[in-house]
């Protein structure tokens, strides 16, 4: 089941910044429920991909025809993409949760910073945007197992 947890002041965003961990599961077709929800968003175009997720999916794709599957997909999404600020507040972001005992990579301080930015949710199967939901106001959507 998705389920979206989000702080008092945030509003119900309308478009839904998709996680590698979310994509790798839906091109190996693992989880139904999955599939089908991302293919919801897909479909009212709803889906929202920064560059590097792109560029992580063709890093862990596993053969000339699944990076081709990938780049023709990139077709259906909307991309989203940094501003001047992007990298610096990430930077910001990280360095607060080194500074609070936490581990989370730049990229995905990268991708938190983009969400909030372009008022998007994250679909994601990572436990780290919950660290940094507490230092950033952003809307999660996770599948619970």
């Amino acid at each position: 089941m998705i389920v979206t947890r989000k702080k008092s002041k945030v509003m119900r965003a309308k478009k839904v910044l998709i996680d590698t961990s979310i994509w790798i599961e839906y091109f190996q077709n693992r989880s139904r429920e999955l599939s089908k929800r991302v293919d919801e968003y897909l479909s009212q175009s709803k889906v929202f991909v920064p560059r590097v997720v792109i560029a992580e999916l063709i890093q862990s794709s596993r053969s000339k025809k699944e990076t081709s599957i990938i780049e023709r997909f990139v077709e259906a999404f909307n991309i989203v993409d940094q501003n001047e600020e992007t990298w610096i507040k990430a930077g910001h972001l990280s360095h607060q949760l080194k500074k609070d005992g936490k581990c989370v990579n730049l990229i995905d301080c990268y991708l938190a910073v983009i969400a909030m930015d372009n008022d998007c949710q994250i679909l994601t199967l990572g436990k780290q945007f919950e660290a940094i939901g507490g230092i950033l106001d952003i809307q999660l959507l996770t599948l619970e197992t």
